[in-house]
Order: C-alpha cells, then sequence, then structure tokens
C-alpha cells in the first residue's frame, strides 16, 4: 500500500510536540540525504512507528533550528528523548534499533565492503558537484565508474553486496538518480552508457517499493535548482553541500 504522505510545514507552521514518546523523521521530500532515512524505514516497514515531519528547507519553520535540531538540518530522529542526525549514522541507527529485516549482511567480507562505501559515499558526491564546474564526463565519469567497478565485486545479485539490498545500496541510490537527471540534461552525458552492471543496479533499485515510494523528485524543479545553486558563480558564497 502506498503511503499517504503528510503536507510539507512552512514557516508559520506549528511545532509538532517534542519528546512525547512519538519517532519522528524530520525530513524534505527533496533532500536526497534525508530519502537514505526515509527508503531505510520504509524497508524496515517502520510507516507506523516512526512519522514522517517534511519540511520546506527554503521556508522552514524558526521552531525547528531553536527548539528541535540546532544543526538545521534535515535528516534528523527524534526517538527515546534525543535528537539525532547526519544521514550516514542513522540508517544505521534506523536499521539496528527498529524491528524489520537487516539492512547490514552477516557476511564478514560483506560487512567490511560496506563500511568501505559508506565512507566512499562523501567523496563520491563531491566528485559528482564539482563536475558541475570542471569536465564532467572525466570528474563524473570516474565517480560512476567507482559505483560499477564495486558492483562487480560479488557475482550472486545485482546489489551492491550481491544478492543483498544494504545500506550501501541506500547511501547511493538518491544521489545517483539526481545526478542521472542533471548530467544528461545540462550536459547530455549517459551515466549508464558502457556500464551495464550500474544500468542493472537502477532497474533492480526501481523494482522496490521502499526506494520507488520516495522518489518524488520533478526532474525539471531539479535541473534548475542545481544550475542555479552550482553553476551560476556567486561572489564568496562557499559550497555547501
Amino acid at each position: 500500500t502506498v503511503e499517504s504522505l503528510p503536507p510539507t510545514l512552512e514557516a508559520n507552521a506549528e511545532q509538532p510536540p517534542l519528546f512525547d514518546g512519538t519517532t519522528r523523521l524530520y525530513t524534505s521530500y527533496t533532500c536526497p540525504f534525508a530519502q537514505r532515512v526515509w527508503i531505510t524505514r520504509n524497508y524496515k516497514g517502520l510507516q507506523d512507528e516512526i512519522k514522517l515531519v517534511p519540511l520546506n528547507l527554503q521556508n522552514r519553520p524558526a521552531w525547528y533550528k531553536e527548539k528541535v535540531y540546532p544543526v538545521n538540518k534535515v535528516p534528523s530522529l527524534e526517538h527515546n528523548g534525543k535528537i539525532i542526525g547526519e544521514s550516514l549514522d542513522l540508517i544505521k541507527y534506523v536499521d539496528s534499533n527498529f524491528e524489520g529485516p537487516s539492512l547490514v549482511p552477516n557476511d564478514p567480507d560483506k560487512k567490511r565492503t560496506l563500511e568501505e562505501l559508506l565512507s566512499y559515499a562523501d567523496k563520491f558526491m563531491e566528485m559528482l558537484f564539482a563536475s558541475f564546474k570542471g569536465d564532467p564526463e572525466k570528474e563524473a565519469g570516474a565517480a560512476f565508474n567507482y559505483l560499477e567497478d564495486a558492483l562487480k565485486k560479488y557475482d550472486d545479485g545485482p546489489f551492491l553486496l550481491g544478492r543483498d539490498f544494504s545500506l550501501a545500496d541506500i547511501a547511493y541510490i538518491p544521489f545517483v538518480e539526481r545526478f542521472q537527471i542533471f548530467l544528461s540534461e545540462v550536459f547530455k552525458y549517459d551515466t549508464i552508457a558502457g556500464r551495464p552492471k550500474l544500468a542493472a543496479w537502477i532497474e533492480e533499485l526501481n523494482k522496490i517499493d521502499a526506494y520507488k515510494q520516495t522518489k518524488t523528485v520533478d526532474p525539471k524543479q531539479l535541473v534548475e535548482y542545481y544550475k542555479q545553486r552550482f553553476m551560476v558563480p556567486k561572489l564568496s558564497t562557499p559550497l555547501r553541500l
């Protein structure tokens, strides 16, 4: 069943009660970092246990920074009387602190590979964002080649850890989804050309409901937003991901 999603909260929205025993995921339907935690929640079947609190990041309520999460970013999770953030930490936290199918393999070799993939995820994104200002084919190509090679490591299935869908897939797919749209639209660069494993991986992930239900990105809006954010030279504005 498709979950009916709560409306996005604007600056004038009232704050939900804090620490009343409800577990809340403060999120944004358009943020790839938050999407990681959303996919994890869905895959583990926690729709009733973890409530979504979507914020409009362009017009976010002041109470979020003042009373909930001083870092003022999404995602953050309200659980057991505390607020925790950082998407890669959160997907591990949700996996290990809640019921549902495990997203970490038992196999020690695959466990090690999972940690390597998670620790490379930030570098992967940096390479891609940097490619918008340089030579996308060369710089983005290196990032996608990394994934193509990673997908060759286990031949027992289509995912980054072979047959097991895991936190590794969840860490990368929100960004691959967006960069695929942007690089194709703006630079006519096809990320899956010559990368059959990557193409098969994306196809497999699109069969997983937990992920499909989080795909809310409007391609036109994404392209405009990324163009403004990463390609228009702005004086003395540091790049903040």
